[in-house]
């Protein structure tokens, strides 16, 4: 598995509770669901390499 990349993001109290609810609904830690919600975006954006491993693309 690559490395990750770590950096600081900044977000609203509001967001940040409205995102940590979210992934809580769905069992996954706000950082997981965040980059989750990146890959979507990059995908639907056509932006995202086709990924090798067909289960990263959940």
């Amino acid at each position: 598995m690559a490395e990750k990349k770590r950096f600081l993001l900044r977000v609203d109290q509001k967001v940040y509770d409205s995102l940590e609810k979210w992934a809580e609904d769905e069992f996954r830690s706000v950082n997981a669901q965040i980059e989750l919600i990146i890959k979507k975006a990059l995908k639907d954006a056509g932006r995202l390499k086709k990924q090798e491993n067909p289960k990263d693309e959940k």
